[in-house]
């Protein structure tokens, strides 16, 4: 295309790691730029690629993580006080369903990164191993990828009594 030619600049597409790059009207994106492509569940009905973008994998395993009884929520410290201020706005929604999780994703194959706050008295042990079992099931049945691995991290335990504690000592 030469640089005399106009284009229209259509939404942003980013992988994991990479910076925004626009696409123009012809469609074209740079490699970098391009979502993961996974063949459809059933390619034998005709030609065709079926993209998914990174997002969309993160939004599966966020939900597929907070289903998991003994997950209070997913983050680290930060981003629950950023979540937690969001919130409060008007019109901003609930929390992110993909706050604490972050993903590779191939073509074929995805990798998975969470961030977990667990409740107090949960196994930490039995609630890991659900989070895999439900992340893998729900991705793999949602996308078509093969999750290679689902890491968790347990960044905080959850007292409700810490939530209930007064503030200072004058009531």
């Amino acid at each position: 295309m030469s640089t005399s030619a106009t284009t229209t600049e259509t939404p942003a597409v980013t992988t994991p790691g990479q910076r925004s790059e626009p696409a123009t009207a012809t469609g074209a994106l740079s490699k970098a730029a391009q979502p993961a492509s996974v063949p459809a569940a059933d390619s034998s009905k005709g030609p065709g690629r079926t993209s998914i973008a990174s997002v969309v994998v993160r939004k599966i395993a966020g939900l597929a993580t907070r289903e998991v009884p003994g997950v209070h929520e997913l983050g680290t410290g930060g981003k629950r006080a950023v979540g937690a201020v969001r919130q409060r706005i008007p019109g901003s929604g609930g929390p992110s369903a993909a706050q604490g999780v972050s993903v590779e994703v191939g073509e074929k194959e995805a990798a998975v990164d969470l961030d977990v706050v667990v409740e107090f008295g949960a196994s930490m042990v039995r609630v890991a191993d659900a989070i895999r079992t439900n992340v893998i099931r729900s991705v793999e049945r949602m996308t078509g990828l093969s999750v290679v691995e689902v890491n968790v991290s347990f960044d905080d335990v959850y007292v409700p009594e810490e939530d209930t504690a007064g503030g200072g000592r004058v009531q």
